[in-house]
């Protein structure tokens, strides 16, 4: 017999609503279960054995996101099945950036009302969202916070654990002068920078559902809404075959804040701007906001979801693998003595 309190549904929290989300969930989640999950949703704890065959001494690394303020996008638009595979993206590119593979992911969904089909709906994002990153979804919460999340919005976040021998952890102690940055385009403005964006098109109040031409008859809202790409299992085949001297995850903060994240003091990576292959949503942005280019840089990824350092003998190599597994990876600049963290000449 399920529990159910007549005082605490008059005070707006509907706990059967919240068993049928989970039901309705379940099939979800049987998608992302892999080898390591013991047991099922429902318990005090996700239970997760990894396999630490061949590991001499096995790192955990972890992370945790939310979407921000790309979620307004999703309540004016009615769509909500993508913003979860935003929320794992931004966990599981993070521990990317340490060379670890995603193990499990736990979500956290808040909200003012539990409506249980958009909280399905939701959790089927997060769902694809480690699909594609190779995670397990072991668990989560749904908290029904009436009074304090108006009735139609949420929030949603998350954390991811991985996993990565620490003798493969990515170090760069050996990065040196002369090193060739790659770019691995994004899908779009990711899940960074939306307070901007949301101000300079008026979202709330503009008409962001029509066709627009400077984005190829896409829409602005479903062009925003574009899910972030997750860039797991291309990356992991890289690490495979050729010896990745940094990488970096471009969030907010954009060129300027993330680039610097993964490169030794007194080198600076010197990006050829012409060769950042800058999506159309980058431009419309700049021209509708008036937003000088170095704003633009350090705000938005601008078309290059993620930067990889890698010797010069090893370009071509890394090139060929990147792009037999989807991803169409082009050389983006150098590494080169400085002071200055990065450069765009």
């Amino acid at each position: 017999m399920k529990s159910f309190s007549e005082s605490y549904a008059a005070a707006g929290v509907d706990i059967t609503a919240g068993y049928k989300a989970v039901e309705l969930m379940k099939s979800h989640i049987a998608r992302t279960t892999t080898p390591g999950v013991l047991g099922g949703i429902g318990g005090f704890g996700g239970l997760f054995a990894p396999d630490l065959a061949g590991m001499k001494r096995p790192v955990l690394v972890s992370g945790t996101d939310g979407v921000g303020t790309k979620l307004k996008l999703a309540f004016l638009l009615g769509k909500h099945d993508t913003v979860g595979i935003d929320c794992v993206a931004m966990c599981v590119n993070d521990v990317l950036c340490c060379g670890a593979k995603p193990l499990f992911f736990l979500d956290y969904i808040a909200c003012g009302k539990n409506d249980p089909a958009r909280i399905a709906s939701i959790v089927s994002g997060v769902a694809e969202g480690c699909v594609q990153s190779g995670a397990a979804l072991i668990g989560g919460e749904t908290a029904e916070m009436p009074g304090f999340y108006p009735a139609d919005e949420y929030d949603l976040a998350g954390f991811v654990v991985g996993i990565v021998d620490e003798e493969k952890m990515l170090d760069n102690a050996s990065m040196r002068a002369g090193d060739v940055m790659i770019a691995l385009p994004s899908s779009g403005v990711h899940s960074n920078g939306f307070s901007l964006v949301r101000k300079v098109f008026n979202v709330e109040a503009a008409d962001i559902q029509s066709p627009c031409e400077a984005l190829g008859g896409a829409s602005i809202g479903e062009t925003l809404l574009t899910p972030t790409k997750i860039y797991v299992k291309p990356m992991l085949k890289l690490m495979e075959k050729v010896t990745v001297k940094g990488v970096s995850h471009i969030t907010g903060g954009g060129f300027y804040e993330n680039i610097p994240r993964s490169i030794p003091q007194g080198l600076t990576a010197k990006i050829e701007k012409n060769a950042v292959r800058v999506l159309p949503i980058f431009d419309l942005i700049a021209k509708t906001g008036e937003i000088p280019e170095r704003d633009m840089f350090n705000t938005f990824n601008m078309g290059v979801g993620m930067s990889v350092v890698v010797a010069k003998e090893d370009v071509d190599t890394a090139l060929s693998i990147l792009r037999k597994h989807g991803e169409a990876a082009y050389v983006m600049g150098e590494i080169v003595h400085g002071d200055e963290r990065v450069t765009l000449c």
